[in-house]
């Protein structure tokens, strides 16, 4: 169901080859060539840190093969903001293509002048003493300081109840999904109420095809208000930026879906418009028996929710602009939907599911003890259990900006001075094995 994540094609014999090269030394290590591993490597330049950022394939590789052909970025172009680089382009409220996302990494990484050596995905992270040695394909690196960029989107996140599923159902991750075309003939059951659902619902159902989205909890979100992007909002009444010290509960917090948004200028996406388009909307799958889905029944309850919290965010957008909103751009279009059905057959109706079920980080090369009984990365704001090891990309790692490009230059901002700090306090060695 899945892909492999690294592109690094290479016989046996090359292999062993590389991996008796002499192995490097060098301070720092970054894991990752994606935008949050190109923002540490801005900042550990500005702060003359010796260090290399390895990346699995090429910049922006993730986005050029592992997300879908329509994509566009949720977040207008204005928030494109890197160290030492800001969209200067002519379309500032437009939302980027992948692929033009994917050369703009290109384009930054070069701007920056990034030590990235491409095509060496890491195999392995372990202690060496009081180092790191890092084991890619083109051979082992030893440093005092890791920082994981690989991000929170490596892997699909598929339930358990997938495995449940009977074969004649073709099963497919929005990973791995590119178009329309490419899925077999029938009814296709879209899992999933954030973005990526909704998005995906939405381009099948324009396909022609026959749409069931399944959704749990989700939040609303509008696109524009008063002639604004929504994220402009966010940022304007501090949303975006609230640190771990704003949250209540932050493990619920770190679980909340993205908001149901697509990357187009004043477009709202919601059940409302995919329902009037032709979208059937039905609650959480919960279960298979015999070869039938079920749904849950309280669809309609967390729709109200949704449309509670979101007017509760249009009124904290009031509260920090009085006079700018006017009492049309509070009011909204309430959640509307038919009695949704609780079944529907597998095999027979069904001939497809999609999961847009989300992603999750891939931690599975660090062989480290830094994770918790349920395997999940120990941290505190991007400093890893590990001395010398951090973080990035993760959900309110440090902010709710964390794993957005806006929020990269605040984070390895704090997390550069972190590691340089850890630096100065290594004994520093010349030699590997002195």
């Amino acid at each position: 169901m899945e892909r492999s994540m690294s592109p690094f094609r290479s016989s046996a014999t090359q292999l062993a080859a590389r991996m008796r090269r002499k192995p490097r030394a060098i301070d720092t290590i970054i894991i990752g060539a994606g935008h949050a591993g190109l923002a540490m490597s801005a900042q550990l330049t500005r702060r003359k840190v010796e260090h290399v950022v390895l990346e699995a394939g090429d910049i922006g590789q993730r986005w050029r093969r592992e997300r879908w052909d329509s994509l566009s970025l949720l977040t207008p172009n204005w928030t494109l903001d890197l160290p030492d680089m800001s969209y200067a382009g002519p379309d500032p409220d437009g939302f980027m293509h992948k692929d033009v996302l994917a050369d703009y990494m290109e384009g930054y990484a070069r701007h920056i002048q990034a030590p990235v050596k491409r095509d060496s995905p890491v195999h392995q992270v372990r202690a060496a003493g009081d180092r790191y040695c890092v084991t890619t394909t083109q051979g082992e690196w030893y440093c005092r300081a890791v920082v994981l960029a690989t991000g929170a989107y490596a892997q699909a996140s598929v339930p358990p109840i997938a495995q449940t599923l009977p074969a004649a159902v073709s099963q497919i991750t929005a990973r791995d999904y590119r178009q329309a075309a490419d899925l077999p003939e029938g009814a296709v059951l879209v899992v999933g109420g954030s973005a990526t659902g909704l998005q995906l619902a939405q381009e099948l159902n324009g396909a022609g095809r026959r749409v069931i989205l399944s959704v749990g909890e989700h939040v609303r979100m509008p696109r524009q208000m008063a002639g604004r992007d929504v994220y402009w909002w966010l940022m304007r009444s501090g949303v975006f930026w609230e640190t771990l010290d704003d949250v209540d509960d932050l493990a619920r917090a770190r679980r909340v879906p993205s908001p149901q948004l697509v990357g187009q200028t004043g477009a709202d996406l919601n059940l409302n418009r995919l329902q009037a388009e032709g979208v059937e909307i039905v609650g959480r799958f919960a279960g298979v028996s015999n070869c039938t889905a079920q749904f849950s029944g309280n669809l309609p309850h967390l729709c109200k929710s949704a449309d509670l919290k979101m007017q509760r965010l249009l009124q904290r957008f009031s509260d920090v602009a009085p006079g700018v909103l006017k009492e049309a751009d509070l009011d909204f279009e309430a959640t509307e939907l038919p009695r949704p059905r609780l079944s529907a057959k597998l095999g027979d109706e069904i001939k497809v599911v999609l999961w847009a079920t989300g992603f999750r980080p891939d931690y599975s090369f660090l062989d480290l003890d830094v994770f918790d009984r349920k395997g999940r990365l120990q941290h505190d704001g991007g400093i890893v259990s590990a001395p010398g090891v951090y973080a990035l990309g993760l959900p309110l790692m440090r902010r709710r900006a964390s794993t957005f490009i806006a929020g990269a230059a605040a984070d390895t901002e704090a997390l550069s001075d972190h590691l340089r700090g850890h630096l100065d306090t290594c004994v520093r060695t010349v030699a590997i094995g002195a």
